[in-house]
């Protein structure tokens, strides 16, 4: 069974007078409720493997606020599989609604020590209930080859070629690979890291790349609010405008982020005048549901 989803669409966001750059915006938001985003793309090429395997169980790794383990626990139900989640950290007094919407789609979870998480070492009572020969590992974030392989086909179907830029949020890196990858001679991609620090993702976003792709992205890592998962007053201010100008809804652990960036850069002239900018949503609007009700003026 695969997932039923939709191409998104590219909506223009703004452009003189209100900003110095041209900026529109692929909605993959858009693609399918909860494997939205780059998500979907990012797993395709290992389902299929796990299927061609004859896998019966997703195992993949993640944070309390993981859209990937969300995205992969969903992807695995509607596949009939089963899904397990080894998540960093002791469990939490009171779970995320991440971690409680990826259990409600089925997925077992385990809690793990940073060290273990660092590590990836699956934890033994894992294979107590599930033999090894039929889980099937995917790393964190879909991060690999065949996660980069699957989000090069993120602008398939849409004609970007007039973009001068193709900015997006990055966690693990390997949608930007991806973008990458598919991206034209003339484009720059922009990576905005919503983890604090994360100087090692240049070269694990080039590991991803052939050598002549591995100077055409860029990461910017100035906008991470303090670190993955934070938030401040000004960037949940900038969510509520963005929905109340554009009905473009964002998330507070990556996509607001990314999109603040864009509209800084713009004031700031990084862009020139001519130059247009495409911003890719990557969905996981569910990671707003644990803000407290009422901060923000549109549903997840």
């Amino acid at each position: 069974m695969s997932i039923p989803f939709q191409n998104g669409r590219i909506d223009h966001l703004a452009g003189p007078p209100f900003l110095p750059v041209s900026v529109d915006v692929l909605r993959l938001d858009l693609v399918h409720p909860v494997v939205s985003g780059n998500k979907w793309f990012k797993l395709k090429r290992y389902l299929q493997e796990a299927e061609q395997q004859s896998r019966k169980t997703l195992l993949t790794f993640g944070g309390a606020y993981s859209n990937h383990i969300v995205a992969t626990a969903a992807a695995a139900q509607m596949h009939g599989l089963k899904s397990i989640g080894i998540i960093r950290g002791e469990e939490p007094a009171a779970w995320s609604h991440t971690l409680q919407a990826a259990k409600g789609f089925g997925m077992e979870l385990f809690f793990v020590s940073r060290e273990d998480y660092r590590q990836k070492r699956i934890p033994h009572e894992v294979f107590f209930h599930h033999k090894q020969k039929d889980v099937y590992v995917i790393a964190e974030g879909g991060y690999g080859e065949k996660g980069a392989e699957g989000a090069a086909e993120i602008l398939k179907g849409f004609d970007t070629t007039s973009y001068s830029h193709i900015v997006t949020a990055v966690g693990t890196g390997t949608t930007l690979a991806g973008l990458v990858n598919a991206s034209q001679p003339h484009q720059q991609v922009i990576g905005i890291p919503v983890l604090k620090g994360a100087h090692s993702l240049q070269q694990e976003i080039e590991s991803l790349l052939p050598e002549e792709k591995k100077a055409a992205f860029q990461l910017l890592h100035d906008y991470h609010f303090g670190g993955y998962a934070k938030h401040s007053p000004e960037l949940l201010h900038f969510m509520n405008e963005a929905f109340q100008q554009y009905l473009l809804p964002t998330d507070f652990v990556y996509t607001a982020k990314a999109l603040f960036a864009v509209f800084d850069l713009a004031k700031k002239e990084f862009f020139q005048p001519s130059e247009k900018v495409l911003f890719v949503h990557t969905g996981g609007l569910q990671g707003n549901a644990s803000l407290p009700k009422g901060t923000l003026i549109f549903g997840t």
